[in-house]
């Protein structure tokens, strides 16, 4: 995680008493206009929460994000207004540990229905800093700790799926069949991609594939694959000349053909190491946001072109 950017807890603090006092102020603010009507009022962290909210609430929630499309959320920075308002969301929708000013910033909010995605399935630890061995574990000496990646398995997406769908009917039981059943639709759809992604990567050439960002953890173990990460979960992050030699070696060994890069994020070090290594490069879409370079038009989407381009990469038969 990019420690540089996260604001300190003090300075959330400060921004929350900021914004309350703004708030109590005056009864026509800002964050009190915002309010849709009977809808619930919804503040999801970033698209992978943004996208759940959307799909389980329906016509019944309005969603805002904090993270805008094009930020990469590793970095983002709330601004004070952002940070006074969560005290006015009815329901805040985030994943800990990809934020920590977000987490931050949701902790001081003192809003009730807040929902942390993390506690709706079970983490793992994929040795994301580096990279695993064929198990997708962490190798002796590397960085290690909870891969909070989760969204990027469609069986575990679906799991926090049906979380968020009970957790939304707690929060407004008027509405509470039809948040049953959009998690119902919404589960069918997540199944029927895990259903794609299992015959698409049953059979291939080689079941290793080389990516700047170590985000594929959840996915590589689901469906059998090695991801060799060249760096660690926040995707700027430089990587070591020692761990640059080692993705020279997993490629030759492995007959890797594609080191991946992402679309929020630098191709430097991708084209960097293709160029030494004969590689080729492609996308694969990490899908922390959407913008009009992704390769599809929601999480759905993007995920099918993210198979497309393990099946090429991979040599799928």
């Amino acid at each position: 995680m990019n420690v540089r950017r996260l604001i300190p807890t003090a300075a959330v603090a400060a921004a929350v008493a900021l914004g309350l006092t703004a708030l109590s102020a005056c009864s026509t603010s800002d964050a009190a206009e915002s309010k849709n009507g009977d809808k619930l009022d919804v503040v999801a962290s970033f698209y992978p929460m943004q996208f759940l909210a959307e799909e389980i609430g329906g016509t019944h929630v309005s969603v805002t994000t904090l993270t805008k499309p094009g930020v990469e959320p590793h970095d983002l920075e709330l601004s004070p207004r952002q940070i006074g308002g969560l005290s006015d969301a009815d329901y805040i929708l985030y994943l800990k540990g990809i934020q920590p000013a977000v987490d931050d910033a949701i902790a001081q909010s003192g809003v009730r229905n807040s929902v942390d995605a993390a506690k709706l399935t079970t983490l793992e630890d994929h040795g994301t800093e580096t990279g695993g061995d064929e198990h997708g574990h962490a190798h002796e000496g590397e960085g290690a700790g909870a891969d909070p990646h989760i969204w990027l398995d469609p069986v575990k997406y679906a799991e926090v799926a049906k979380g968020v769908g009970r957790s939304l009917e707690k929060a407004d039981p008027n509405h509470a069949a039809d948040y049953r059943t959009n998690t119902d639709a919404l589960v069918k759809k997540l199944d029927a991609l895990n259903a794609s992604y299992r015959a698409g990567l049953r059979t291939t050439t080689t079941k290793t594939f080389i990516t700047t960002h170590s985000a594929f953890g959840y996915l590589a173990e689901r469906y059998g694959l090695v991801q060799e990460g060249i760096a660690g979960i926040d995707p700027e992050a430089e990587p070591s000349p020692a761990r640059i030699k080692d993705i020279h070696s997993i490629a030759e060994k492995s007959n890797a053909t594609t080191v991946f890069f992402e679309t929020l994020a630098s191709d430097k070090t991708a084209k960097t190491v293709a160029a030494d290594t004969g590689l080729k490069t492609d996308v694969l879409d990490p899908l922390e946001g959407i913008t009009a370079k992704s390769k599809g038009d929601n999480y759905i989407e993007v995920m099918q072109s993210n198979l497309a381009a393990l099946q090429k990469a991979l040599g799928a038969k």
